[in-house]
Parts: C-alpha cells; structure tokens; sequence
C-alpha cells in the first residue's frame, strides 16, 4: 500500500514579525533638500529678527545673535511719531473688507461657473484670471487719474476697489478649482430630499468647500496686506496710510541716515499677523479636509 507524504507548511507565518527596511540614501538626500529649502526661506526673516533686536550702533554686526540685545528698535516704532500703530490698523481694515468681499463675489461666481452649464464658461473663467495678470503699476496712472476726479483720494476704496481687482480674479480662480472637485451627487441627493437649490448650496455645497473658501482667504489676506504700490499712489494722508507704506517712510535722526533698525523692527511686527492667520487657518483646512462629505 502506497503511502501518502504529509504536506509540510514552508512558508512564513502571517504573524511573524518583517525586520523595518533600511532607509536609502535617496531619503537622507531628500530631508537634506528639504532642510537647505528650510534654510534659505526662512534666513531673511532670521536676520530680519536679529537685526530688530540690535542697537542702532551695533546695527551693521555680523554676529548671529544681538549683542547685547535690545528692544529699543520696537520702542521707536511705537513712540507716537511714526504713526505705525495707526497704519497697522489701516492695513487691516483694507485686508480685512478686501478678503471679504472678494470671498462673498468669489464664492458665487465659482458656484456659477463650476455647477451651472452655459456657453463661454472657460472663456469666461479666462478673462476673469487674465485681468490678474496685469502688473499693479501698469494701473496706476488711470486710477490716479479716475480717483481723482470722483474725489477718491486719500480714502480706504481708493485701496479696496484696485486690490479687488487682482483679489477676485485669485478666489474666483481657486474656488472654481475646488468646487469642481465636489460631488454633484450630495447636492442632488439634498435636492431630491426636499432642499431648494440655496439650501443645497448652504448647507452641504458650501460647508465642503471651507478648505477651498479658508485657503483662498489667506492668500486674498496676504495679497491686500502686503500691497505697496497702490496705497503708496493714492495715499497723502499719513493717518490713512497703511503698514507697507508706513516702514518705506522711516526717517532717521538725520537726513540721509537711513533707520534699518527701526525698519526691521516694524517689518517683524507687519509679518506675526500673516503668521498668525496661517496657523489659525491651517487647523481649520486640516479640520475640513479630514471631516469627509457624509459628516
């Protein structure tokens, strides 16, 4: 009588635990790119930093930190003479009703432009990024001239109006992006339920895109805060001129001597607001994209 073998297990049970894969060279090259790309951004703003907390007569030193360290940069800035405390306030007034504005009129267009079928929709949405495209200089002039006549000089629309000229444009752009990527599915199902279009929009369009609308908010944010030339053209007024224009009006103890100190000092005050908003708005992106659509 022939004997069957017995059949031997040979492989390797699913529990046993692999050994971790050794990292390539590939990834230390790759972290090591990352961190020159670290550096090299963010040297400016260090230098920027250190030099604020130099004294004036140490202001030319080469040392990595200030020796000795002094806050007497920040004190000018703030003594009342320069108007920056006013301008700071300016600055945000004009970011602020910018970004609003630009997110209410970006919003609809993109919901207009990415849900509803008409024709010359791309070339529409072409026009829209184009008029982005013009260099903030090139308008100047015009707008100078129109301001000037309707009496809009030395006020706060005579900065909005032409930051929302490159701000909408940006939003419109990004949201129709983002608004494209949703579902047409969670909509019509909110519809087919008894919601109205509107509600539709309200109440499941517009909560998915929050990553896109608070994305796009910074960028329209950082865009109208940092604006030069435009407040720089349209403002006298040193009680209505904003932040950037402020720093470029410095004067030293003499005439020709230029306040670097007090310039590095004013331009890591207008830069911890950016900072700010963009940490604030990260967790509420993250917050939004890790939500999902049937929350």
């Amino acid at each position: 009588m022939t004997q069957i073998p017995l059949l031997t297990r040979t492989d390797t049970p699913t529990g046993t635990l692999r050994e971790p894969k050794k990292r390539g060279s590939k990834t230390y090259f790759t972290y090591l790119g990352l961190a020159a790309i670290f550096i090299y951004c963010l040297s400016p703003f260090y230098w920027m930093l250190v030099s604020s907390f130099r004294r004036t007569a140490d202001i030319f030193d080469n040392t990595l930190l200030p020796q000795p360290f002094s806050i007497e940069n920040y004190l000018k800035v703030f003594d009342g003479s320069t108007l920056f405390g006013k301008a700071l306030v300016n600055s945000l007034i004009v970011a602020g009703i910018t970004t609003t504005a630009a997110l209410v009129l970006g919003i609809f267009a993109a919901y207009a432009i990415s849900r509803l079928n008409f024709r010359f929709k791309s070339v529409i949405l072409g026009l829209i990024i184009a008029t982005s495209m013009f260099p903030g200089i090139s308008v100047v002039v015009p707008l100078l001239r129109l301001f000037t006549d309707i009496g809009w000089i030395n006020t706060y629309q005579a900065m909005i109006v032409p930051n929302l000229s490159f701000a909408i444009p940006l939003a419109v752009w990004n949201l129709t992006t983002f608004m494209k990527a949703l579902p047409f599915d969670l909509e019509e199902a909110a519809m087919i339920d008894g919601c109205t279009k509107w509600q539709a929009f309200r109440k499941i369009l517009l909560p998915l895109a929050a990553p896109g609308v608070f994305t796009t908010a910074i960028l329209t944010f950082i865009h109208s805060w940092n604006e030069f030339i435009i407040a720089l053209s349209m403002i006298n007024d040193p009680e209505l001129q904003t932040a950037t224009v402020a720093i470029s009006k410095f004067t030293g103890a003499t005439e020709f001597q230029a306040p670097f100190g007090e310039q590095m000092a004013a331009g890591v005050i207008v830069t911890i607001p950016l900072v700010i908003m963009v940490l604030i708005f990260q967790r509420r992106i993250v917050e939004g994209l890790t939500s999902g659509g049937t929350k």
